[in-house]
């Protein structure tokens, strides 16, 4: 059975950091795209960043370039996602995703026959 995991989530003031972590189980990753996702109470589900599967190539969004970084580790199918100087903007439940097409997107709807995680959730306090 294919599961992925978030840790690392919690509650953190404005200008702090947060390491959340994705930990994949019953199948390896290293042929998929990986992706951070989010989703705040109201909004719809925005694709936060993705890599490829070497690691070579990400993505981010506009919102968070320059203090959002996502990395992976395909010996220890794990994805992680470096987020410092929050925002209280930046409040939302995190997921992760993993995904076979080797087509890098951040379209969220090019994810939907992706394996999710079950969310973790991310508040910034102001």
């Amino acid at each position: 059975q294919v599961q992925l995991v978030e840790s690392g989530g919690g509650l953190v003031q404005a200008g702090g950091s947060l390491r959340l972590s994705c930990a994949a189980s019953g199948r390896t990753f290293d042929r998929h795209a990986l992706g951070w996702f989010r989703q705040a109470p109201g909004k719809e589900r925005e694709a936060v960043a993705v890599i490829s599967w070497s690691g070579g190539l990400t993505y981010y969004a506009d919102s968070v370039k320059g203090r959002f970084t996502i990395s992976r580790r395909n010996a220890e199918n794990t994805v992680s996602l470096q987020m410092n100087s929050l925002k209280p903007e930046d409040t939302a439940v995190y997921y992760c995703a993993a995904k076979s097409s080797p087509y890098l997107t951040m379209v969220v709807g090019d994810w939907n026959s992706a394996y999710w995680g079950q969310g973790t959730q991310v508040t910034v306090s102001s």
